[in-house]
């Protein structure tokens, strides 16, 4: 059965919308496009009459589809080789949304996803229809089949796991910019001295190769330590690693390039006008849907 063209381009007005709530309930990119191309063919076969809000219909299947998901990626993290990111998403482009606020920005980062790891999957949908897409705790309750006290304490739950540490000064965009700039200019050209001078003391370093190439398997912290690494993890590339500024995941970030290549994606947390966390993701499989942004026209 073909989905009626009326109703097909009435989805597509929802797609960005279900991407947004499919990764951040999955924490990859490729798999909530697949996620929402499920949703898509599902509706395909679905009694239309019995629809009575599509865009209700339709988060209650993505996010039941996702909640599937996230069972068996449980257990392919569990063996993952080394510290798991989350895919990067370049979110200049609104892929997730508008992120008009520093709170907006907050529950896409690299920081808020991994904290999200903590929360079984229905406490992380519910957290997620809550904090970022504004749903009433009724509205959870009919999207998840799970009565309305239930949510309520489901949310509370995960809101105690999640801990969010409180926000801290941001700098304003073109300072962004200017300390990643001098970043990445200190680690080419091996300068330790002017480095720690952009690290806060209690810097930490995650990096995310997957056993597909090579990166710390451990997080790395403290200033001298994060600057020493940083260092010659550029100088490793040589003269043949390119850098592009891109917004990632709501934060300002870097594009890694060696030869037309996407080998990396860093995105930097900066309080209180030094650089506090450094989350690098290198793993191939990881950057396949980032890599389609940049390149696309």
């Amino acid at each position: 059965m073909t989905t009626p063209p009326l109703l097909a381009d009435e989805f597509e007005s929802h797609r960005p919308r279900l991407f947004g709530l499919a990764y951040r309930l999955l924490g990859s990119a490729q798999e909530a496009e697949d996620a929402v191309q499920d949703a898509y063919l599902r509706l395909s076969g679905a009694d239309r009459a019995g629809i009575e809000h599509l865009g209700a219909w339709l988060a209650r299947t993505v996010t039941n589809l996702c909640l599937n998901r996230l069972t068996s990626a449980r257990a392919r993290r569990e063996e993952y080789v080394g510290q798991w990111l989350p895919e990067p998403v370049v979110t200049s482009d609104g892929s997730l949304g508008p992120l008009e606020s520093a709170e907006a920005r907050e529950q896409v980062s690299m920081a808020m996803l991994v904290l999200l790891e903590r929360l079984t999957p229905t406490e992380r949908a519910v957290y997620v229809l809550r904090e970022a897409f504004g749903y009433g705790h009724r509205e959870i309750a009919d999207v998840l089949d799970l009565s309305e006290s239930n949510c309520r304490q489901l949310y509370r739950r995960a809101v105690g796991r999640v801990a969010a540490t409180e926000s801290r000064f941001e700098p304003a965009p073109e300072r962004r910019e200017e300390l990643v700039t001098s970043f990445l200019t200190a680690a080419r050209e091996g300068d330790l001295t002017g480095l720690e001078k952009l690290l806060a003391a209690d810097v930490t370093w995650w990096s995310d190769g997957g056993g597909k190439v090579t990166a710390a398997l451990r997080p790395i912290e403290g200033r001298e330590k994060v600057a020493r690494f940083a260092a010659g993890a550029s100088q490793r590339f040589g003269v043949g690693l390119e850098y592009t500024v891109v917004e990632v995941n709501g934060a300002i970030g870097v594009a890694s390039w060696v030869g037309g290549t996407l080998v990396g994606i860093v995105e930097f947390e900066l309080v209180d006008g030094l650089v506090a966390g450094v989350w690098a993701v290198m793993n191939p499989d990881k950057l396949e849907y980032v890599r389609r942004q940049l390149i696309r026209p």
